[in-house]
């Protein structure tokens, strides 16, 4: 197939059959890494791209299993999508309310993100569609979403059981602005409603209590969208859309994912002797909360050629094993590393003393029940933990390095998740005992050369 021909109306297939993988005891990891491109701009330039007039040119674009199948949503909502070579791809948009309705159910497989996202581009739109994705998907409450955009007009005319997929949404041409204040703190409710709100006449506006992650609101304004931003209170803002811009095509691109880069630094930081570069880090300040916990930890983490990578401050990370110490992490961070709890418990295992995550209620609606898969996990490998309220509280160990810090030792229950999965194979390079994962299909999603580049880092992945 010729990279033309590799196009997002085609995204990557999961096999039926599990594919176990097991990660044991490495030596000191060493060497660089450029991550993926950050899966939040991806799904982002893929959807402004079909809202804008013309050609859109992405670089670093993610080309995990989530991201191709928002493109190919795009594609069945009328926009032409196509690779031009690794990590580069162009979009010729449609045009805001222009777009077409999609001839099958857009099926989103695992992606959260991209689902909920276009749920407010179609809410916007004279289109009728039909979401749906996989055993996962179908369990994420989208509720949540579609409230603020029945408000707005758009029509849910079947669902299944709670507001889950599959879910037929009748969007609107004329969509009534909208002054909403997330009921949780969501980029994905925020992006809903800008996005449905761009078909808006008058302002639209979006009221956070905890500011979240602000690719959409950037993002809408690379491509000529006026969007601002006020404080309403120490952690809070309002958002506010004017409505019906001239979305111009622009170029984008993608800098490395803070959630992907995740897994090599905590890597690098618990097997003794390691020293690993990560090369083009996104430092959002709303997307590195992982980083200030860890180097409040202790974590020996260099920060180093700060610069500018499309409209996003990037940065090299060099990261050597560490003798980490427990802490507290407060509620009002997790918006900025809600992806990177399963990590950082991998973290808070090899650190001395305890580690208290607060404030995890997201963690139970994400691809699974990431707060009860972690605590599994840890209890499998022989990690004391305890889940109270919505809080996890890990007891750390005498610090990384130390033999039997952590056991091992055990298969771990993915559930579909992928974070899971590359948490534990992490875990698994400094334990005592191999760790197992069930399966690794799901690791497509968003990291899908996980195990080739933690390979050539010196991890013992099999």
């Amino acid at each position: 197939m010729n990279e033309t021909d590799h196009s997002a109306a085609s995204p990557v297939s999961r096999a039926d059959v599990r594919r176990p993988v097991t990660t044991r005891r490495s030596r000191a990891l060493k060497g660089r890494m450029r991550p993926p491109g950050d899966k939040s701009m991806s799904h982002r330039a893929f959807i402004l791209g079909l809202l804008a007039r013309g050609e859109t040119s992405i670089e670093g674009l993610l080309e995990g299993d989530d991201v191709m199948r928002t493109g190919a949503a795009c594609r069945a909502l009328g926009a032409i999508v196509k690779r031009v070579g690794e990590g580069r791809w162009t979009v010729v948009g449609r045009g805001l309310g222009s777009l077409v309705g999609p001839r099958e159910a857009l099926d989103f497989g695992n992606a959260g993100t991209g689902s909920r996202l276009m749920m407010g581009v179609v809410a916007g739109h004279d289109v009728t569609a039909t979401f749906d994705g996989d055993a996962s998907l179908r369990k994420r409450p989208m509720r949540r979403v579609l409230d603020p955009l029945v408000l707005m007009g758009a029509e849910v005319l079947a669902a299944a059981e709670g507001g889950c997929c599959p879910i037929v949404l009748k969007g609107t041409p004329d969509p009534r602005p909208v002054e909403y204040t997330t009921p949780v703190a969501s980029a994905q409710i925020k992006s809903a409603v800008l996005l449905a709100g761009l078909s808006a006449p008058g302002a639209t506006s979006v009221i956070e209590k905890e500011a979240t992650r602000d690719h959409t609101e950037k993002m809408l304004r690379h491509f000529g969208a006026t969007v601002s931003t006020e404080s309403i209170s120490e952690h809070g803002r309002r958002i506010i859309l004017e409505g019906r811009p001239q979305l111009v095509a622009a170029p984008v691109v993608v800098p490395a994912d803070p959630s992907s880069a995740a897994f090599p630094l905590v890597a690098a930081l618990i097997v003794p002797g390691s020293d690993v570069l990560v090369e083009g880090m996104m430092m959002n300040p709303l997307r590195i909360g992982l980083l200030a916990t860890l180097l409040e930890m202790g974590a020996d983490i260099e920060i180093t050629d700060r610069r500018v990578e499309g409209g996003e401050e990037v940065a090299d990370l060099r990261a050597r094993a560490s003798l980490l110490r427990g802490i507290e992490v407060p509620a009002a961070r997790a918006p900025s590393m809600i992806d990177e709890y399963p990590i950082l418990a991998v973290a808070a295992a090899f650190a001395r003393g305890e580690t208290r995550m607060r404030g995890l209620h997201e963690l139970r609606v994400k691809e699974s029940d990431r707060l009860a898969a972690v605590a599994a996990g840890l209890k499998a490998v022989g990690v004391a933990q305890v889940v109270e309220g919505d809080d996890l509280v890990v007891g750390g160990t005498a610090g990384a390095g130390t033999v039997g810090a952590v056991k091992g030792g055990a298969t771990i229950a993915t559930n579909l998740d992928h974070r899971i999965a590359m948490s534990f194979l992490v875990m698994g390079l400094a334990s005592q005992a191999p760790i197992a994962i069930d399966d690794e299909g799901m690791i497509a999603t968003s990291f899908p050369a996980f195990k080739s580049e933690m390979s050539k880092l010196g991890a013992e992945v099999s």
